[in-house]
């Protein structure tokens, strides 16, 4: 079942780094659907290790995604998804090993009924769009898509590994909202670099980043990222505003958003400063 979650995380990161890179409404709106589906699936896995008492971890292999076809990635996927069907055997919860057989076999044949289309996504051409930036703004909106995109996959992790071993609900709440949010600005940087023609994998997080032993100061240090993340969004704005005006305006959209995330993590530090209290 250990290998079972990593394969899964495997398939659900390239799924959603094909959804990335199509250009085509069609595909990309089947494959977000799919990687959705796959992630549900991984967190499924994940509950049912929890619950059997099994340790685990979310280290996985390297996923190489380079490709100048969609068609080469989705037979990768189809692929990957044909070794998860034979690793459900593992799996000792039928009702849980029906549904993700049923759901594979369906995404399976989908993948196939695909159009294929010409990537773009690793091209070096570092431009958005038709927005003209000097070099400077497209060196700093390139450092700070790489760096974010990193980030909010190292939060989605957290975030998940923290909700999936609590039993609060009221912390569970706000750990889902992050995770909503972090997939929203993923996706946001992830399209944006492949436009670029400069999408990549987000690396490995090492456990000791999810595997956390104090909340508190998690949660603290947490805060304070946050508001590091809120002064480059702020510099960025400031960069690309004399040149983009959708570009400015994207970033301050995604700073203000941080706000409400500062908000929420402060109140999760108070809630769990009180039940200790409590004790």
């Amino acid at each position: 079942m250990k290998t079972l979650l990593i394969k899964t995380h495997e398939a659900w990161l390239e799924t959603l780094m094909a959804a990335f890179m199509a250009r085509n409404g069609e595909n990309k709106r089947v494959l977000t659907e799919f990687s959705d589906i796959l992630w549900r699936h991984f967190t499924w896995i994940e509950h049912d290790l929890i619950r059997r008492g099994i340790d685990y971890d979310y280290n996985r292999d390297n996923i190489p995604v380079k490709v100048e076809r969609l068609s080469t990635i989705l037979a990768d996927i189809v692929r990957r998804m044909n070794d998860l069907e034979l690793l459900l055997v593992r799996c000792e919860d039928a009702a849980l090993k029906d549904r993700i057989r049923t759901d594979l076999e369906y995404m399976r044949y989908a993948l196939g009924k695909l159009e294929d289309e010409e990537v773009h996504a690793f091209d070096m051409k570092m431009r958005y769009r038709e927005i003209e930036l000097d070099e400077e703004a497209t060196g700093a909106l390139s450092l700070f898509l790489f760096e974010e995109s990193y980030k909010e996959y190292e939060l989605i992790m957290i975030y998940n590994y923290l909700q999936a071993h609590s039993d609060d609900a009221f912390l569970n709440r706000i750990f889902q909202i992050l995770i909503d949010e972090s997939f929203f600005h993923l996706r946001s940087f992830g399209e944006m670099m492949a436009e670029m023609g400069i999408l990549g994998v987000p690396r490995v997080i090492h456990e000791s980043l999810y595997k956390v032993s104090d909340i508190e100061k998690f949660l603290l240090d947490g805060i304070e990222e946050e508001i590091a993340a809120k002064e480059q969004c702020r510099e960025l704005s400031d960069a690309v505003a004399s040149k983009s005006d959708e570009l400015a305006k994207f970033f301050d959209f995604i700073n203000y958003q941080e706000n409400y995330h500062i908000e929420l993590m402060r109140e999760a530090v108070e809630h769990y400063r009180k039940k200790r209290a409590d004790g």
